[in-house]
């Protein structure tokens, strides 16, 4: 049976977007597909962050969802975050459309994404190649554009 989640991303700026998740059962790969819009022209990164808690804007999600305690890294990587989806790129009218397909995400079981928050970054993803400390937690996004909870849907 397939399960179905939806996040709408917010942000005390221009940054908005809708983005739906889909699984079409236990251990399936998850499709996130959506659109994001305000962005500046270029790579952003995205990310699932561990809590659903927006109550102090974006930065009350907390740091990235990593229930394996491993490092920041991209999203065809071994050793990355669950919640690492390494970047959308935003074309000269600022939208980014979501087209992302990940076998670490799931919707269901101890690690669903589901309750948790989704966030658009300020800047590139280096998927962990930066050479830093921070490169190896949040891969240098900078700050946190818009964010949602991700929620079940029909």
């Amino acid at each position: 049976m397939a399960m179905k989640a939806v996040c709408v991303l917010k942000g005390t700026g221009e940054v908005t977007g809708t983005v739906y998740f889909e699984q079409q059962g236990d251990g399936a790969s998850v499709k996130v597909t959506g659109q994001l819009t305000g962005l500046s022209p270029g790579l952003h990164g995205f990310h699932v962050h561990a809590f659903g808690d927006n109550t102090n804007g974006c930065i009350s999600a907390g740091p990235h969802f990593n229930p394996h305690n491993k490092t920041h890294g991209g999203p065809n990587d071994e050793n990355r975050h669950v919640g690492d989806l390494g970047n959308v790129t935003a074309n000269s009218d600022g939208i980014a459309e979501v087209n992302i397909e990940d076998k670490h995400l799931s919707l269901t079981g101890p690690y669903s994404i589901i309750g948790r928050t989704m966030v658009i970054h300020e800047k590139e993803d280096d998927l962990g190649t930066g050479g830093n400390d921070e490169s190896l937690k949040t891969g240098n996004a900078g700050g946190r554009l818009a964010c949602g909870v991700i929620g079940i849907t029909q």
